[in-house]
C-alpha cells in the first residue's frame, strides 16, 4: 500500500513517516509547500492543527487530488467538536481522535472496503456518507459557535441519504457508515438512517418521512455541547458524567427553538425522544398520551443504533440481539411499532 502523509510541521511529518514506513510505502508532503506528488496514493494520512486558518487553507487547496483518494485519515489530536467537525468538512473517511496511537492508525489503514460500499465515478468511496458527515459537523460546530443553523442544507441532506437507503437499502447504508465513522457522528448517521429506512417500510408519505429524517438530523445536536471525552468514553459514564450527557435533549432544543425555520413537531422530537410511555425517560417523564407518533418512532430508531453501533473497544451487536432488547422493553416502547420494526431490523 502506498500511503501519503500531509503534516504542518517537520517534526510531525517525518515522526509520522517513520513510523509508517515500517509497514508501508510512504512519501511525505508539509502543508506550507507546493504539492508535487504525482502518483495517487492508496491512502492519505493528515496531521495538522485544523485551528489553525493556514493549515484549513492549504488542505483546501487540494480537495480535488483528496476526493480520488479511497481513504483520508486524519489525526485529530485537539479533542473538540471543532476540530472533528472540520475534519469531515475537509473530506476525511476517517477522523482519529487524540494522540498518534500507532496500533490503530495501521488497523484503520489496513482495514479493507466491506461488502456493499462502493466506489464513486471520482475513484474515491460514495461521497453520500461524506456529505452527510459534513452536514452533521456543520451543525455541532454552528452550535459550539452559536451560529445560525443550516436548517435547509440539513433537510437536503436527509433527502439525500432516503435517496441512498431507497436505492441501495438500510443495510448498505449500515456497511458505509460503520466503515468511516466512529462513536457521536456515526450514531448520528446510523439513527437517520434506521428512522428513514422505518419510515419507507411503514410506508410514510414523502412530508411525514421528511419530518421524520429532519428529526433524526437534529434529533442529537444537543450533544455538541458535551465534551468529546465524555460522549466517546469507552465504557460505562459514572453518574456525573451520565447526568451531563442526560442535558443534552433540552440543550439541543434551546438552541433549535431560537432559530428560524425549525416546526414545532421536530423541536418536540429533539426534546423528547429519550421519554418511554411508562414515564420512566427524561427530560420531562413524559407518558404515553403526551408522546406524539414521530418521537415514538425516533426513540425506537435512535435505541437500535445505539446498540449495533461499532465501537473500537467492544464487539459490534448483532441486529437480532439489538432487536430481541426492544422487544423487551415492554411497556417502554409502542409494542406495534417495535412489531412493525422487525423486518427493518432483521432483514432490510
Amino acid at each position: 500500500m502506498f500511503v501519503q502523509v500531509l503534516a504542518d510541521e517537520a517534526a510531525r511529518l517525518s515522526g509520522l513517516c517513520r513510523m509508517l514506513d515500517r509497514r508501508f510505502r510512504v512519501e511525505g508532503e508539509r502543508l506550507d509547500l507546493d504539492a508535487k506528488l504525482s502518483e495517487l496514493p492508496d491512502a492519505l494520512v493528515v496531521r495538522a492543527d485544523l485551528r489553525t486558518i493556514e493549515n484549513i487553507a492549504a488542505l483546501k487547496t487540494r480537495s480535488a487530488w483528496m476526493a480520488r483518494i479511497p481513504k483520508r485519515i486524519f489525526l485529530v489530536e485537539q479533542p473538540s467538536h471543532a476540530c472533528l467537525s472540520q475534519a469531515y468538512a475537509l473530506g476525511a473517511t476517517l477522523a482519529v481522535m487524540g494522540p498518534v496511537n500507532p496500533s490503530k492508525l495501521f488497523a484503520a489503514l489496513a482495514d479493507r472496503a466491506r461488502p456493499g460500499e462502493t466506489a464513486s465515478p471520482a475513484g474515491g468511496t460514495d461521497n453520500a456518507v461524506d456529505v452527510a458527515t459534513a452536514a452533521i459537523g456543520s451543525m455541532f460546530t454552528a452550535v459550539s459557535l452559536g451560529e445560525p443553523i443550516d436548517v435547509i442544507g440539513a433537510r437536503q441532506t436527509g433527502r439525500r441519504i432516503a435517496d441512498r437507503i431507497t436505492e441501495r437499502g438500510f443495510t448498505e447504508w449500515l456497511t458505509a457508515v460503520r466503515r468511516h465513522h466512529e462513536g457521536t457522528y456515526q450514531h448520528c448517521l446510523l439513527v437517520t438512517g434506521v428512522a428513514i429506512d422505518f419510515g419507507l417500510s411503514l410506508g410514510l408519505r414523502r412530508d411525514d418521512l421528511e419530518r421524520l429524517y429532519t428529526a433524526a438530523m437534529f434529533h442529537d445536536i444537543g450533544k455538541a455541547a458535551i465534551p468529546l471525552a465524555i460522549l466517546d468514553k469507552p465504557g460505562r459514564l459514572d453518574a456525573e458524567e451520565r447526568a451531563l450527557v442526560e442535558t443534552h435533549p433540552v440543550k439541543g432544543y434551546d438552541f433549535l427553538k431560537a432559530q428560524a425555520g425549525i416546526p414545532a413537531e421536530i423541536l418536540d422530537a429533539v426534546r423528547h425522544h429519550h421519554e418511554y410511555l411508562d414515564g420512566s425517560g427524561y427530560p420531562d417523564a413524559l407518558c404515553a398520551e403526551s408522546i406524539t407518533d414521530i418521537v415514538r418512532m425516533l426513540t425506537i430508531a435512535d435505541i437500535f443504533a445505539a446498540l449495533i453501533e461499532h465501537r473500537h473497544y467492544k464487539p459490534t451487536m448483532p441486529r437480532a440481539e439489538a432487536y430481541g432488547i426492544l422487544a423487551r422493553m415492554q411497556g417502554k416502547l409502542e409494542k406495534a411499532l417495535v412489531i412493525a420494526f422487525k423486518d427493518v431490523a432483521l432483514t432490510r
